[in-house]
């Protein structure tokens, strides 16, 4: 006889009909990336409040998975560590999902994981991500696993354990701050965001989370194999009750395996260079620009470099050394800067823009360089992919690494890079300090 876990929230949290389910499911929008992932962070609030984030990010996942590793925090149960369950199957109104129960006795060796079907059994962060799944990639088997005083670098081991295997997927279920006004969720959420797609984990508070460790875990993770988390989107439940004074903020991601430039110069280039072209052809018009319909990645913060070429002459660069604001405002402002701002040169004319090529360099962050001298410096520098920036009190000047073409020797380029920032070529302090990073160069 099969030991199948009844659904408990079918028919509160989404619908117990099948067709209206599926109907619910279908009438969800979600922007396709083109990227199919083995990770994402999904909410787990009834569908009408966070279902279009969650199945967007459900969908997002590699549909030929044959396991799919689900870490939920559990609501209703005081748990040290984490649990799994002994069931066969979870039943769901879109049918049966089998239990891979080989792993989930597996899963105890990294964390330290019971079975406790007790815990499941009113639990709502995993069920409510299981007829997504089934949805989605219906051959798969799950791996229930819920936490609670857990700490994240087990969670992180433990995909990384897995990540082995191609065949294994990963959802982390997490929403965002709980019952706070709009306004100040928004900004929680915000600096969440931020977090997470910076891959920083070191000041996360668990109250930014529900989810916290499992979000912390995947993000550890993604820090420790230099990949990205792709933000899908954000939204909260005044979206949808109209009530604004105690709000619950809901955060979808996907995991990129590999850095976030490379993503968007991959996917979304023509997106990147369309935005820079309508920012300097609303300079003309005496307009704003406000570009539609782009992809939340954007949304991201990110720094970038806009540079302009008449007849492959410089007619104009400017651009942001550090990430500070939304990558596509980024874009907006540095795009306008370079066509009319740049002090160099007289405000680009409508008979130039006509002409002109536009590039776009994505900045990596910078990464201090510890150096016992100037010849230490250089043999830390790799030419043609390092980017740098030098600063010593108020001056400071950057090349990026396009520079190496004109500046292949490294002597000549630190040199130049001090001409630059208004010192001498020769000029050595103790106090000067360098960054360098990388950049991903997107032409027309």
């Amino acid at each position: 006889m099969f030991n199948n876990k009844k659904a408990s929230v079918s028919g509160t949290f989404y619908p117990s009909d099948k067709t209206e389910l599926l109907n619910m499911i279908d009438n969800f929008k979600c922007k396709e990336s083109g990227y199919f992932s083995r990770a994402v962070i999904v909410p787990h609030a009834g569908y009408i409040y966070s279902g279009e984030l969650a199945n967007c990010g459900i969908s997002h996942l590699r549909q030929n998975a044959k396991n799919v590793f689900i870490f939920a925090p559990a609501h209703f149960e005081r748990i040290f560590g984490c649990v799994t369950s002994n069931y066969d199957a979870f039943e769901t109104p879109l049918g049966n999902i089998e239990v891979n129960k080989e792993l989930s006795k597996e899963i105890s060796n990294f964390c330290d994981c019971q079975i406790n079907n007790f815990a499941f059994e009113k639990e709502h962060s995993l069920e409510v991500q299981l007829p997504l799944i089934k949805k989605h990639l219906p051959d798969a088997k799950v791996i229930p696993v819920l936490y609670g005083c857990e700490n994240f670098t087990n969670l992180a081991e433990t995909i990384k354990h897995f990540w082995d295997n191609d065949d294994n997927v990963f959802v982390i279920s997490s929403d965002l701050s709980h019952f706070y006004p709009e306004k100040e969720s928004y900004k929680i959420d915000s600096y969440t965001a931020k977090m997470i797609e910076s891959n920083e984990t070191r000041d996360f508070e668990m109250e930014q989370a529900c989810g916290a460790v499992g979000i912390c875990g995947l993000t550890d993770f993604a820090k420790n194999n230099k990949f990205s988390l792709i933000r899908i989107g954000l939204t909260n439940s005044a979206r949808v009750t109209g009530d604004s004074s105690r709000v619950v903020g809901y955060g979808s991601w996907f995991l990129y395996e590999g850095e976030k430039n490379r993503y968007i110069k991959e996917y979304f280039s023509d997106t990147v260079l369309k935005i820079c072209k309508d920012s300097i052809l609303s300079g003309f018009q005496l307009g704003e620009i406000k570009p539609k319909d782009y992809p939340c990645v954007l949304e991201e913060y990110g720094a970038a470099f806009v540079t302009l070429e008449l007849a492959g002459i410089l007619r104009g660069c400017i651009g942001s050394i550090i990430a500070h604001r939304p990558l596509v405002q980024d874009l907006i402002k540095n795009a306008h800067a370079a066509a009319f701002a740049d002090p160099r040169f007289n405000p680009l004319t409508l008979d130039e823009y006509n002409k002109i090529s536009i590039s776009v360099s994505l900045l990596s962050k910078p990464e201090r360089i510890e150096f016992k001298d100037e010849e230490d410096l250089l043999d830390k520098l790799i030419p043609n992919k390092d980017g740098l920036i030098i600063r010593d009190g108020n001056y400071q000047s950057v090349f990026l690494p396009i520079v190496w073409e004109q500046l292949p020797d490294k002597h000549e380029f630190l040199k130049e890079l001090k001409l630059k920032a208004g010192l001498d070529e020769n000029y050595s302090s103790e106090t000067l300090e360098a960054f360098k990073f990388n950049a991903v160069k997107i032409t027309q």
